[in-house]
């Protein structure tokens, strides 16, 4: 039977987020991290300085290194990256009690499959009830209690209703939607797309170009995800759109500001290698270029990306393809 109560499995930037924002709400909050020192420093300094410094959390939540712990609660938020997500399911199947909610809050593709993320998580831990939690949002506004407007996504109407109800707090909004694949794709391949937007912007390519880009990209991410069985209203909301402009628009995203890098010509490894917490834009671009060459869906900004994160294609012949591509109508 599971316990009342929410429980966040990973310690990053956005799980200690939700875990700060939903213990504020009132709700019974437990965290699981597998660094037994980032655990001490919650509990002990309210803090966990690797991935939101300076904020400081409230004693009303605790954190724990006890995997079983955490995912015995009625709702199970998956706060892990993208590329952990089959791994943490596995070693979260023996826990999770049938029916359980285990939403999905990371956006990516699994690099190795192509496959989303709700496909992972329903292969791995069929007896859960898989929802995705995706939208406009920085760890660092929610953690600070800023308004904060998000999309949760499950295939039953009412178990929706259920999480929106339990997992909405004053600053953090919360739309529900049946449209798992429109969810999750939105924030997926936005993350592809705002390293693009970065590069413009480390290139110094201007502000109309960096609009150009946006726009175009909002174009091919509708492309793929309507190819994928995505909603164009859910494209056209918090999920997609807003989500874009969030990441495309501010240095403080992870992607843009690792594409920024990347314009300024700083090498990938010496980018990565500066970070603890992920840009998943990097491991999804690939996923993202590899289905859409084989399902025939035009991505060629996506396609830029993944080549140039994967050291085939210099940025500078990158922005000189996409260039160079032959005129067509917009319609």
């Amino acid at each position: 039977m599971s316990r009342p109560g929410i429980g966040v499995i990973g310690g990053g930037a956005f799980g200690t987020a939700l875990a700060e924002a939903l213990s504020r709400a009132g709700r019974d909050v437990l965290l699981f991290a597998r660094n037994g020192a980032t655990v001490d420093e919650i509990n002990t300094q309210r803090s966990n300085a690797a991935y939101l410094p300076g904020a400081h959390l409230s004693p009303t939540w605790r954190a724990t290194t006890e995997l079983a712990a955490a995912a015995s609660r009625e709702i199970v938020l998956l706060a892990v990256p993208a590329q952990q997500v089959r791994m943490t399911a596995a070693t979260l199947r023996p826990h999770i009690v049938a029916g359980t909610p285990v939403v999905i809050t990371a956006k990516g593709l699994e690099q190795a499959t192509g496959a989303t993320l709700s496909s992972v998580l329903a292969n791995t831990l069929p007896q859960a009830t898989v929802a995705v939690l995706s939208g406009p949002s920085f760890a660092a506004d929610i953690v600070r209690g800023l308004p904060t407007a998000l999309t949760l996504a499950t295939a039953d109407a009412d178990v929706g209703a259920c999480l929106v109800d339990r997992l909405a707090a004053r600053t953090l909004r919360l739309y529900r939607s049946r449209d798992i694949a429109g969810v999750e794709l939105g924030g997926a391949v936005k993350n592809v797309l705002a390293i693009a937007a970065g590069v413009v912007d480390g290139k110094g390519l201007g502000a109309s170009a960096h609009a150009a880009l946006v726009t175009r990209s909002f174009a091919e991410l509708c492309r793929f995800g309507e190819a994928r069985g995505a909603l164009p209203e859910t494209l056209r909301g918090l999920s997609g759109l807003g989500d874009l402009l969030l990441t495309c628009g501010s240095p403080q995203s992870r992607n843009m500001s690792l594409g920024r890098e990347l314009g300024r010509g700083r090498p990938l490894a010496d980018i990565l290698a500066g970070r603890t917490s992920v840009s998943e834009g990097v491991y999804t671009a690939s996923a993202v270029a590899r289905v859409a060459a084989r399902d025939g869906i035009d991505v060629p900004v996506c396609r830029a990306v993944a080549a140039i994160v994967s050291g085939t294609l210099a940025v500078d012949a990158a922005i000189e393809a996409l260039l160079a591509r032959p005129l067509k109508a917009e319609d």
